[in-house]
């Protein structure tokens, strides 16, 4: 694809995709005096992040829950220009053997299902002593029983990988399993990164107040190719999926999807914590109660319920070798491009947090303006 139309360019850079990867590069092109349209095939900005109230005035997530953590120091200090944020630290409990345990698993966890009074430096050689040697570590099941061993990870890893993948851990890369810490001590929380916050008033309001420039026009409900060629522009910012870009030329890159299901209940709290995850029982994954997250005061409840499925809209790149192998051939055929750029998780075919599509969006940005500069 090359630079569109022949007459006066209407804008310097079209945009794929008003996620976190087009909505920071819109914001920072912008903001250097770049003029932007940003299209969303959707009819909303915000991506998977986008959240709204539903019938009963509760903010949920409508694409499951969303929670923002971060060791980057940078990647705060810039989201803090749109929002402020509630201090919030993730819980989540899995249904196991009848009860409701800490995951990540730790102390408590190990104690609460075996009837143990384990002390940390005990759970240590505890670990040591169910753990499996592994010799190579190369899969998602050889990290985990080479942790804490078969049965825990029977308990808490297989069933889960399953229905969320549809692979056995023992077929998926080790780095599905590896974003799981396993723990010695009784810290509860989700994630350990030094930044934990919601944004105070939703998504959708920090990614509007990242999005309100004269230089940034959004258009919704449209699919870029639509008006690729009729709109002029001179560089693209591409963000959906890579293998789509180029017409599934090489064969589909697997990806898996997630059907919702939300509820509304007539009581102020359904369970203890954010998430309970279920992994052995149900066809879903996990529920997740939002007020717990959004903090807000209700006196009803909604809930959203995780399906995992092979097809619908993608979320996930499927960590196989062979699924890399496939994508290089994209990604050289992305970087053939001479005026489109590839940002994001679809883009770039990589499982990546918010946080890291916001830090690779910005490092992009230099990119681009560094480059702007030597043509000069």
């Amino acid at each position: 694809m090359t630079e569109s139309g022949t007459g006066p360019v209407a804008f310097d850079y079209l945009i794929v995709g008003a996620g976190y990867a087009g909505s920071v590069l819109a914001e920072r092109l912008a903001r250097a005096g770049r003029r932007v349209l940003i299209v969303d095939r959707r009819a909303h900005i915000g991506g998977n992040a986008y959240d709204c109230y539903d019938d009963a005035g509760v903010l949920i997530h409508p694409y499951g829950p969303h929670i923002f953590h971060t060791n980057s120091a940078d990647v705060f200090a810039y989201l803090s220009q749109f929002t402020e944020w509630r201090p919030y630290q993730h819980r989540v409990l899995a249904s196991v053997d009848g009860q409701l345990l800490p995951i990540p698993i730790n102390l408590d966890t190990v104690n609460q299902l075996y009837g143990l009074s384990l002390t940390s430096f005990e759970l240590e050689d505890f670990f040591a002593s169910v753990a499996e040697p592994v010799a190579q570590v190369r899969t998602s099941e050889d990290v985990v029983v080479g942790k804490v061993g078969r049965d825990l990870y029977n308990k808490f890893f297989r069933g889960y990988t399953r229905k969320q993948w549809g692979l056995d851990p023992s077929e998926l890369d080790a780095s599905v399993t590896a974003r799981v810490p396993t723990r010695t001590n009784r810290d509860g929380r989700y994630f350990a990164d030094t930044y934990q916050a919601m944004p105070l008033h939703g998504y959708t309001r920090m990614f509007q107040n990242m999005l309100d420039s004269p230089n940034i026009k959004v258009m919704l409900n449209t699919d870029y190719r639509e008006i690729v060629d009729v709109i002029p522009w001179r560089h693209m910012i591409y963000t959906g999926p890579v293998d789509a870009f180029f017409d599934h030329c090489y064969g589909p890159l697997p990806y898996r999807s997630l059907e919702f299901r939300h509820e509304t209940h007539d009581v102020d709290e359904l369970f203890p914590v954010g998430t309970v995850n279920y992994p052995n029982d149900y066809g879903y994954t996990r529920v997740s109660e939002f007020k717990h997250i959004t903090g807000q005061r209700h006196h009803q409840t909604s809930v959203v319920y995780e399906y995992p499925r092979a097809e619908g809209d993608p979320y996930y790149p499927v960590p196989r070798p062979e699924n890399a192998e496939l994508y290089k051939r994209y990604e050289a055929l992305a970087d053939a491009e001479e005026n489109v750029t590839f940002v994001g998780r679809l883009a770039t075919y990589r499982y990546y947090n918010m946080d890291q599509v916001v830090a690779q969006a910005l490092a992009t940005f230099r990119r681009l303006e560094s480059d702007a500069a030597a043509e000069l």
